[in-house]
């Protein structure tokens, strides 16, 4: 599902990218957990996003925390960041 020439130039396109490619396939990955968290926002700007992972801000943080440890809640606030940025640039380009 490739995002349009201009979302992808926003910032977090590449993660967005990835995630609506690894949900697809059904790939948990940090992309897809992603993509996941921020399904309902995604849709309202009228993506078409596969079926989201149940409970991937629980998933998400897990995956992270097997790969980062003490580490993981900065990892998952600036991935939250990113999607975050990513939504509000859609919106803006909507």
């Amino acid at each position: 599902m490739p995002l349009s020439s201009t979302h992808d130039r926003l910032p977090g396109a590449e993660l967005v990218t990835k995630g609506m490619r690894d949900l697809d396939a059904r790939i948990e990955s940090q992309e897809s957990l992603l993509v996941s968290i921020g399904a309902p926002r995604l849709r309202r700007l009228g993506m078409t996003i596969p079926e989201p992972f149940d409970s991937p801000e629980h998933r998400l943080y897990e995956l992270l925390r097997s790969a980062h440890g003490d580490a993981a809640h900065s990892q998952y606030n600036a991935l939250i960041r990113r999607l975050v940025s990513y939504e509000r640039s859609a919106a803006l380009r909507a």
